[in-house]
């Protein structure tokens, strides 16, 4: 069926006159996230956080400091936990988008993965409870639900570490996570592969395997579901939003209808489906018009924080082989048409 990629409303979201800190800001979301908050409200300070000068410095370019007097841009990185800590000085909010994300990479070195996206989560933790930060929300990924890679490891590991962070900030900071799939177009994605290949003349398309399934979600939808879950976050829930699945194959015949593919087997730590609620999770797991909330099984939570969000049925698992709602050929020609890389 043809699914009509939903909007995730943050109307209630109100940054005007607030301090917001996003770390790896210079990254895809990061510069997505700054052009909406900039489009749609007026923070006292919005402050770039990433450890890349010359990002930094292209990014000053496109969001500079004489149009936009908020801005701020700081070369650091979350190994650091006093330079986080400078940064956060009377920040209110902080999204954490900072990590290192390729899989084959990860693998292959396991220190760096650990040292940003483990070692990195508990620094911002640290430096927001010690500066009194009010909301802090970490993005996540799919691949933190059932691991088979050191990256979906160390994600998990960071998910954790948010939500037990309510424990130890004594009810001043509350934080978050967002949990979320492929975006359509990014860098990691499928889609830039396909379009170079086809640009370059290939004589087929590689497919890891026939059944592989992957959930989507644009850029701007992604923006838009984090500061969504800003809006109405109490601390210690992971969001997931519902979104459409669609299979590997069907993405390249509508991309490229006149070449072949060409089965190459699945690489290490590659799964032929995306989870984003395990069954175990799904105990606690409610769910709202457009997102899934899995809620928290810490003394600190409080049960009536979502008494409207009734709970998924038992033995529930959110997996993009057996989601409900999938894209056609229509809509997944209309999105790759509406997505730039």
């Amino acid at each position: 069926m043809t699914f009509p990629f939903r909007d995730f409303n943050n109307a209630n979201l109100d940054l005007n006159g607030k301090s917001v800190l996003v770390t790896g800001g210079t990254g895809s979301f990061g510069r997505a996230f700054v052009r909406t908050v900039l489009s749609h409200h007026k923070p006292a300070r919005l402050i770039v956080f990433s450890r890349d000068e010359m990002k930094q410095y292209e990014m000053a370019q496109e969001f500079d400091d004489t149009r936009h007097p908020c801005m701020r841009y700081f070369i650091g990185d979350v190994r650091d936990v006093d330079r986080l800590e400078m940064a956060m000085r009377g920040v209110n909010l902080v999204v954490h988008a900072a990590a290192l994300k390729h899989v084959p990479a990860a693998e292959y070195n396991p220190f760096e993965c650990i040292h940003t996206n483990v070692l990195g989560a508990e620094n911002v933790v640290k430096a927001a409870i010690r500066s009194g930060v009010s909301k802090v929300l970490a993005l996540s990924t799919d691949k933190a639900a059932s691991p088979i890679n050191l990256y979906g490891a160390s994600k998990l590991a960071s998910d954790k570490i948010f939500v037990a962070a309510n424990n130890l900030s004594g009810g001043v900071t509350a934080f978050s996570v967002v949990r979320y799939g492929n975006v359509i177009g990014s860098r990691g994605s499928i889609v830039p592969l396909f379009r170079r290949l086809i640009a370059e003349h290939a004589d087929h398309l590689p497919i890891t395997d026939e059944r592989m399934t992957r959930f989507w979600i644009t850029l701007r939808q992604g923006v838009d579901f984090v500061l969504s879950s800003l809006a109405i976050m109490h601390g210690g829930e992971i969001f997931v939003p519902k979104i459409p699945s669609t299979k590997i194959t069907d993405m390249a015949r509508v991309m490229a209808p006149n070449l072949p593919i060409k089965v190459i087997g699945i690489r290490p730590g590659e799964k032929m489906h995306e989870v984003m609620i395990t069954e175990d999770d799904a105990r606690t797991t409610g769910y709202l018009p457009d997102r899934y909330v899995i809620q928290p099984a810490l003394k600190f939570w409080n049960s009536d924080n979502y008494s409207d969000c009734s709970l998924v049925p038992e033995g529930f698992r959110y997996a993009s082989n057996t989601n409900d709602e999938w894209l056609d050929d229509i809509a997944l020609a209309k999105l790759l048409q509406e997505t730039t890389v």
